[in-house]
């Protein structure tokens, strides 16, 4: 997936998309995030993605506060390379167990094939109008609940807002 943060119709400030990256670890990109912090963007990600009320609500309308679906996408995979592999590979790190890393796979798999077919900086309504998009939503839904029961939480709460997600996920 391209991973551009520059888009006609998104703002600086609703836009999840930034940080800075260190050296590489074996090719992969070092980042500064810790796994409880990846956990965090992902569930961010897999919660707005798997809303289709929250999408018609915010992402539609183009409320603040959310970033659109791209950034969404990019929450998902950016970080975690989970565009590239498995998320097997953090199995007790930002997930839990194979059933998360699998859950959170599928998700990705489903989220990317759309994201390949529309583009990566589409509008919402052509994610949201795409044939493949019910399944992609119920993938992601399916991994949310599962994470977001896994970490206690209420999976039916509504998603929070990106600056909510940067206040949760600031160093200690």
């Amino acid at each position: 997936m391209p991973h551009t943060a520059d888009s006609s119709y998104r703002s600086a400030n609703n836009s999840s998309r930034g940080g800075r990256r260190s050296s590489t670890m074996g090719g992969m990109p070092l980042n500064d995030l810790p796994w409880w912090r990846w956990r965090a963007r992902i569930r961010s990600a897999l919660h707005m993605l798997s809303d289709p009320s929250f999408q018609h609500h915010a992402w539609l309308t183009g409320q603040d506060g959310y970033g659109d679906v791209t950034d969404a996408v990019y929450r998902l995979v950016e970080d975690t390379w989970l565009d590239r592999w498995s998320a097997e590979k953090y199995v007790g790190t930002i997930v839990r167990d194979a059933t998360e890393a699998a859950a959170v796979d599928a998700a990705v798999l489903r989220v990317l094939q759309v994201l390949h077919q529309v583009g990566a900086d589409a509008r919402a309504a052509a994610y949201l109008g795409h044939p493949l998009w019910p399944e992609a939503v119920r993938a992601a839904r399916e991994a949310h609940v599962l994470l977001a029961g896994n970490d206690g939480e209420d999976p039916d709460a509504p998603p929070r807002t990106l600056e909510v997600l940067r206040i949760m996920t600031r160093a200690a």
